[in-house]
């Protein structure tokens, strides 16, 4: 059923899961708020995708990795709303994050930093200045990692940082409960996009080894995260909450 009057907010969403997202939740009426970081061009691109669905969309620029940039980021969010004659938004899913990679006995403090306030802080704060306008009854996913649950050498700070995500999800769940709104975590396995410098897609070893240890037999694509996520922030999953959902065809297990 067209979701006509719901409206998400997505950040990373001008490429690859977050596109996904972004393009599924446009499927289902939803309309959206997404973010991107420097690539206005890739934004632009998925604005069009949006407009052919016949659905609204709005890119913003954001840097989530700065606290700082949030309360002028939520003035524009209250902007974009009122144009739409609305007050709230409904779905937020904070999608946007980086690569890190190295070794324990290599990564340096500035690489522990830099982790830290892009995958951990940064969802943990926004959601923070946005929860004012949430709608009760709304729905929050962050984005966590496989990689809490099975180990590659190289990314343990990334998958430290997912893990406090994780813990994180829990307590909002808790904590926003009085205000019914359903927080769950979403962790992919190893996708094929351009993240870590697209080796997953690229990488025709590691392809073939994703391939081998995943039950389904290939690595995930970027459409069988975004419905999924799409869908969990439906109403036909509204009494999912508290939850870590790994999306990964059954990768190492």
């Amino acid at each position: 059923m067209p979701e006509t009057n719901t409206i998400a907010i997505v950040t990373g969403g001008s490429r690859g899961l977050g596109r996904a997202t972004v393009e599924a939740l446009a499927r289902r009426g939803v309309s959206s708020i997404f973010t991107y970081h420097t690539n206005r061009s890739a934004a632009d691109e998925v604005l069009d995708s949006v407009e052919q669905s016949g659905t609204r969309a709005v890119a913003l620029q954001l840097d989530t990795g700065d606290t700082h940039a949030f309360p002028a980021f939520a003035e524009e969010v209250q902007r974009v709303l009122r144009t739409w004659d609305a007050e709230r938004f409904n779905y937020l899913v904070n999608m946007a994050g980086t690569s890190h990679e190295g070794l324990f006995g290599e990564v340096t403090e500035d690489d522990f930093d830099a982790a830290y306030h892009v995958h951990a802080k940064g969802p943990f704060f926004l959601t923070q200045t946005l929860l004012p306008l949430i709608a009760d009854g709304g729905r929050i996913v962050n984005i966590s990692s496989g990689l809490t649950r099975f180990a590659y050498p190289g990314r343990i700070v990334y998958a430290a940082m997912k893990g406090a995500v994780e813990v994180m999800t829990h307590y909002m769940a808790r904590e926003l409960g009085p205000r019914r709104i359903a927080v769950n975590t979403v962790a992919p396995g190893a996708i094929q996009t351009d993240f870590s410098g697209g080796m997953v897609r690229d990488n025709l070893d590691i392809v073939r080894h994703i391939a081998e240890v995943t039950a389904l037999g290939r690595p995930g694509l970027p459409d069988d995260i975004g419905p999924m996520i799409a869908s969990l922030l439906s109403e036909d999953n509204r009494w999912v909450n508290a939850q870590r959902i790994e999306v990964s065809g059954g990768q190492a297990i």
